[in-house]
């Protein structure tokens, strides 16, 4: 039996490959990286790459321990003759921070716009839109706390969701306050869970004490069914007038821009270092777990993890999750892309002057050609199946003249040039196309 991917991993495959679905389309993922790239680097963002593995003592610190992230979704990873651990990353922002701090980046005027992608790992059972391996865009903006920078990352967010096609978008807007008002919100819930521990699950109940906003983002069904009943007072009535006139500038600049949305009291983070501003994105189309990505400020996170005190805010975006999306709202796939030329040789010894033309080429357009010399009409078979432009073949007598037979298969036309022109004739028809 052949040996298979793990579970809750997939492939990512060439167009119109037999076993292609609606989240592992290669062409799929670029045109969102495509258009990431443009929306955040035109806005000043650098890319930056950190390893795929961290300390557990960042993700520990960063993520959360009383996290599901730290307590049940983390792959450890071995490290022969070291009793140092460390994890496949589970998320982007801390071992950005963490690079932030240790490779002096502050050094660059602030702030500092820094985006990345790539895959990230949750040993979670898998379900829609939920991976064992997934791919993430971060956008992560550190050394200002202006709400400028709240504002304008909540519509890079929206921008780059709209520019890979998708229209039926929900963007809900919050508060988290500052320190002072969590913990008098933390206070305020513990009181109101106190008389009734009976009917919290267990891990709402190891969580009222130290961390009790996590409690209002339970999945389980007891919970959900308490919190209704005792309605309690969101975290967005209790702001302190910082934090108020924080979250009132961020959504003015969003009604100035035209950017739709939604104050969403229900938004939490369960970590003392988030404050101040959180946003999710909304997709019916995605199924119950609606959200695309999510992002906030987080200005402790830089303190909690060693360095100075340095403000940050930042967001993510799951690219499956948004692949399942443009499936939903049936957007059209990228067209299939095959090279401007594709050269055939009618005899074998006429090799040579093919493939040797094709590497010159290649110094300025996309050239593919035949292995093997075959009949015109093969080769013509072999062009239309890789989905060529223009179909160049050399015979004998073309090889005499130094000329190539040239046809434009999307017009069905067809003439003799020589090879000198082709070069120029190519980049022509680049540049008008």
């Amino acid at each position: 039996m052949a040996l298979k991917r793990p579970k809750g991993t997939f492939d990512l495959l060439p167009p119109g490959s037999p076993g292609l679905e609606k989240h592992n389309a290669m062409n799929r993922h670029q045109l969102v990286l495509e258009q990431v790239r443009e929306t955040l680097e035109r806005a000043g963002a650098k890319f930056i790459q950190t390893p795929l593995f961290e300390a557990l003592e960042l993700v520990k610190r960063g993520v959360g321990e009383t996290t599901d992230v730290v307590q049940k979704e983390m792959y450890s990873v071995s490290h022969r003759g070291s009793d140092e651990g460390f994890v496949l990353r589970p998320e982007g922002t801390a071992p950005i921070v963490r690079a932030y701090l240790e490779n002096g980046l502050k050094q660059f005027p602030a702030p500092l716009k820094l985006w990345t992608y790539g895959p990230m790992f949750r040993a979670e059972r898998q379900q829609e839109g939920r991976y064992r391996q997934f791919h993430q865009v971060d956008y992560e903006v550190l050394g200002s706390d202006d709400p400028l920078t709240d504002a304008e990352a909540i519509v890079l967010m929206w921008q780059v969701l709209e520019r890979v096609g998708l229209k039926n978008l929900e963007m809900k807007v919050s508060s988290l306050g500052d320190p002072p008002d969590r913990e008098a919100y933390s206070t305020y819930l513990r009181e109101v869970f106190a008389p009734h521990l009976e009917r919290l699950s267990p891990l709402s109940l190891s969580r009222l004490e130290r961390n009790p906003l996590r409690i209002l983002d339970s999945k389980e069904a007891q919970d959900i069914a308490l919190i209704a009943q005792l309605s309690p007072k969101s975290l967005l009535e209790s702001l302190g007038e910082s934090a108020k006139v924080h979250l009132d500038r961020v959504c003015a600049y969003l009604t100035a821009w035209g950017v739709t949305y939604a104050l969403d009291p229900g938004i939490v983070r369960g970590l003392d270092y988030y404050r101040r501003t959180a946003w999710e994105v909304h997709h019916t189309g995605v199924g119950a777990k609606a959200a695309l990505g999510g992002g906030g400020r987080y200005d402790g996170l830089a303190e909690l993890l060693g360095g100075p005190p340095t403000p940050g805010v930042g967001w993510a975006l799951g690219v499956e999750r948004i692949l399942i999306a443009l499936e939903a709202e049936a957007v059209p796939a990228p067209a299939l892309v095959g090279p401007l030329l594709y050269l055939g040789a009618l005899e074998e010894g006429l090799l040579e002057n093919v493939t040797g033309l094709a590497l010159e080429l290649r110094r300025s357009a996309s050239c593919e050609f035949g292995y093997r010399a075959k009949k015109p009409g093969k080769h013509l078979e072999d062009a239309v199946k890789k989905g060529a432009v223009f179909l160049g073949l050399i015979g004998p007598d073309e090889a005499d003249t130094g000329t190539l037979s040239l046809k434009n298969l999307e017009r069905g036309e067809g003439w003799v040039l020589p090879r000198a022109e082709l070069p120029e004739y190519l980049r022509n028809y680049l540049s008008s196309h």
